[in-house]
């Protein structure tokens, strides 16, 4: 019995277990075969960590569900409920800073384009100040030597080594832009006082093989001059614009070599062709070299001996006389005589035309042996050719002096030449015209020459011409 109800105990102890197990057999469920074959704890672990992912994810959700409405709730109503004049304020001060950053935007910009227009200002500055000459007063000569081959770029150098420019960069652009590309070797005596496009002229010419004496100053001898206007134009030097500017020359240190008789012979045996011809000091010439240093500017150096000066002129006239040497004999005259008769056409005649017909009329009048009649010779005989004279004093010109000048008394020419006469004088001489003219008279207020074959029509435009006009 005890055992039969130990059985019946059970029983139902049992089917309760049963009944639990079906109740949870449907968790249990799945497709996968394996699940079925794992033992029931490994599966109630599964499902209660699935749901409880499954709950937190819904939880988030539901967080941010109701979280976020109420902090854009809080946003609108801080809003609603800000202060009127804190907005104000906070308006007005953002206003204040977008007008203080566009000041500072405008401010930023006009001073980047000051800046840039000042820099443009300066660097246009800088290239035109060192295209112009480094010293406007400077008296220094500076020698410098270009080497053979030299490319523009190392001219440039060379220059700025020297003080004659200030940039060689700019110098070798410029004389790009200017085509300036013919540079010759050699030395050459320069100066600051030279531009750059007077630099580039100058080394396109072509410089000498050895140094030589750089340039001290320039000597200028006028056409017509003298030997008495030239002693003094030996004094100034024309190389500078410093009319007080001297050469260290004396007009009485000029006028004592150039009558120096040994100087005199050694230039007659050093230019036979020139000075063959040259008046005797006895002939009753002033000056015997007068008419024979040729009208033209003269370099000298800090050892340039008056000796040197006058032989540079004398040299000069040989030189421009080579040509007409060979005509000159043909002419039935001499080299003293020519440049005697050339001496009268250049004081007289002002155009190449005139200076033909002139030399024309002399020659004709020598032909007859007429006497010259020209108040040329006269003033040179008073020492006052050269001076400025009134038409009054013109008219009342002495033509009864004593001398060998007064070619109104005395036919043919002057024993020598009254000036330096200029190689147009020369040329009118040697080669004039053809005419059949004796007489010729200038106006005085217009210049104007006027010609004539007869004493007759010569009275008619003397009176015309300058009679008339004489007390106007």
């Amino acid at each position: 019995m005890d055992e039969l109800q130990s059985k019946d105990t059970q029983v139902p102890e049992m089917n309760e277990l049963e009944n639990q197990t079906q109740q949870e057999k449907p968790l249990e469920q799945t497709d996968d075969p394996v699940s079925e074959q794992k033992p029931s704890g490994i599966a109630d672990t599964k499902v209660k960590t699935e749901w409880t992912l499954t709950k937190l994810k819904s939880v988030q959700e539901l967080g941010d569900t109701i979280i976020t409405p109420v902090v854009d709730k809080l946003k609108t109503s801080l809003k609603e409920e800000e202060d009127p004049v804190m907005r104000k304020r906070r308006n007005r001060q953002r206003k204040k800073q977008e007008v203080a950053a566009k000041r500072i935007a405008s401010t930023i910009v006009v001073i980047f384009l000051l800046a840039l227009a000042i820099t443009g200002y300066v660097g246009y500055s800088y290239v035109k100040s060192s295209l112009g000459p480094i010293d406007s007063n400077a008296a220094k000569v500076i020698q410098v030597e270009i080497p053979e081959g030299s490319s523009t770029k190392e001219i440039g150098n060379i220059l700025v080594k020297n003080k004659l420019i200030k940039n060689a960069t700019i110098f070798n652009y410029y004389s790009k832009l200017k085509s300036y590309n013919n540079f010759q070797s050699g030395f050459y005596n320069l100066d600051q006082t030279m531009s750059v496009d007077e630099l580039a002229k100058a080394l396109q010419e072509s410089g000498t093989p050895t140094p030589v004496d750089p340039i001290a100053g320039k000597v200028l001898v006028i056409e017509g001059y003298t030997i008495d206007q030239i002693a003094k134009a030996v004094t100034d030097n024309v190389n500078t614009k410093d009319e007080d500017d001297k050469t260290g020359f004396s007009s009485k240190e000029f006028l004592e070599t150039v009558q120096n008789p040994d100087f005199i012979n050694r230039m007659a045996a050093k230019y036979p062709t020139l000075l063959g011809s040259l008046p005797a000091a006895n002939s009753g010439v002033k000056y015997q070299l007068e008419g024979y240093l040729f009208p033209a500017t003269y370099d000298y150096g800090e050892k340039t001996s008056m000796e040197e000066l006058i032989e540079k002129m004398i040299a000069a006239t040989d030189a421009n006389l080579q040509t007409y040497y060979s005509q000159i004999p043909n002419s039935g005259m001499n080299v003293n005589q020519i440049l005697t008769l050339a001496s009268l056409v250049e004081k007289e005649g002002a155009t190449d035309e005139d200076r033909r017909n002139i030399a024309s009329v002399f020659y004709n009048r020598l032909n007859i042996d007429m006497p010259l009649q020209s108040n040329i010779a006269i003033l040179y005989a008073m020492g006052k050719l050269g001076e400025k004279t009134t038409l009054a004093e013109d008219a009342a010109i002495d033509t009864n002096i004593n001398s060998p000048y007064n070619i109104y008394v005395n036919p043919g020419l002057m024993p020598g030449p009254v000036g330096s006469p200029s190689l147009a004088a020369i040329q009118a001489t040697v080669n004039p015209n053809k005419t059949d003219y004796y007489y010729f008279v200038a106006d005085v207020t217009t210049g104007t020459v006027y010609y004539s074959a007869t004493i007759e029509e010569h009275n008619q435009n003397v009176e015309k011409y300058v009679n008339s006009k004489l007390n106007q």
